[in-house]
């Protein structure tokens, strides 16, 4: 565990390998929940996984929306967006779009783009408690207390066992 400053946190560190075989899966799942005109990702974490899926699923039309709620690595403020969807798949409401995210956490961004895409299904690699009820589809649900260490914020290195010589 790495201690923060609200108290005990869970490392949970996924590989490349790990990533992409969970984003297949998140694919498997979608394929009947689908067909789908266009998956709209948010950015920064959403572009790796919505790649995966639209090439499982066939989709050709990827879009991002840009939501900034991580501004200085763990520190969460209210979620802005930075850059939209374009109007002709926003007057849609979401309808026949997927929207697709790494990890939904307190569930403030999904929110956001919820309330301008109310109609599109929702689909997270990873989901928090306090997240997944945002979400209509993902692969695996890990503790609020657990951050996540996606392979493209880390690199190989030395990690000390759990449990250290005493």
């Amino acid at each position: 565990m790495i201690e923060q400053a609200g108290g005990p946190e869970k490392a949970f560190p996924v590989s490349w390998d790990q990533f992409h075989r969970d984003a297949r899966a998140l694919a498997w799942r979608l394929h009947s929940a689908g067909p789908f005109e266009a998956i709209v990702c948010i950015t920064r974490g959403g572009l790796v996984p919505a790649a995966i899926v639209a090439r499982e699923l066939d989709v050709r039309v990827i879009e991002t929306i840009s939501v900034v709620s991580y501004r200085d690595y763990k520190n969460q403020s209210m979620p802005e967006v930075v850059k939209t969807i374009e109007g002709r798949l926003l007057a849609t409401q979401g309808q026949g779009l997927l929207v697709v995210d790494d990890l939904v956490d307190t569930g403030k961004t999904a929110k956001v783009v919820r309330e301008l895409l109310p109609k599109a299904h929702f689909a997270t690699v990873y989901a928090k408690p306090l997240g997944r009820p945002l979400v209509d589809t993902f692969i695996t649900e890990v503790s609020q207390d657990t951050w996540i260490y996606f392979p493209w914020d880390t690199m190989l290195a030395y990690a000390p066992p759990i449990r250290g010589k005493e």
